[in-house]
């Protein structure tokens, strides 16, 4: 993700990260994601990285900085929801596919699956989730009614805020 759109993202997300925000990183890689967020002031990450040589180098990563105890790396495939960590636990999940599962037949409906799943499954009440994708990869009807999305375009990158529309539930009382 390039620096000018992540800086955007955490702008936007500013008002999901305090103290006591926890966080979903699928497809970690690097983890930058989810140590920026640690540096913002979030409380916990979940890394979920499924390659050897990026899911070691993100726990020694954690250890050399001393934040160990506010996040796990969870070396798992990132589309299964045994990867997630629960129910209905993260502020925030980030969701940054590589491009070919998405672009491929065989893997964008696994893809799209496993989206529903995080937001109806993973996230908190008021959470959100951010998919990172190629620019023009997604559209509205990719997503399914019950989820409210928002694009932002930087470039070539779109980045999809999506939650769980709880207009469809119950009436506010006040």
């Amino acid at each position: 993700m390039l620096d000018r759109v992540r800086e955007a993202m955490f702008s936007t997300l500013a008002p999901w990260i305090d103290d006591e925000a926890r966080l979903l990183d699928l497809f970690a890689g690097s983890g930058s994601l989810g140590l920026e967020a640690l540096s913002r002031g979030a409380a916990f990450v979940r890394f979920v990285e499924r390659g050897d040589r990026a899911a070691g180098m993100l726990t020694r990563n954690l250890e050399e900085l001393g934040i160990g105890e506010r996040a796990k790396v969870s070396q798992a495939d990132a589309l299964t929801a045994a990867a997630w960590g629960g129910e209905a636990w993260a502020d925030v999940v980030f969701y940054d596919p590589p491009y070919p599962l998405l672009s491929a037949p065989a893997t964008r409906p696994r893809v799209l699956r496993a989206l529903h799943g995080l937001v109806r499954s993973v996230l908190a009440p008021e959470g959100v989730l951010v998919f990172h994708a190629p620019r023009g990869a997604l559209l509205p009807a990719d997503f399914e009614p019950d989820l409210v999305e928002r694009e932002r375009i930087y470039g070539t990158n779109s980045l999809w805020y999506v939650q769980l529309d709880d207009s469809t539930g119950e009436e506010d009382d006040g």
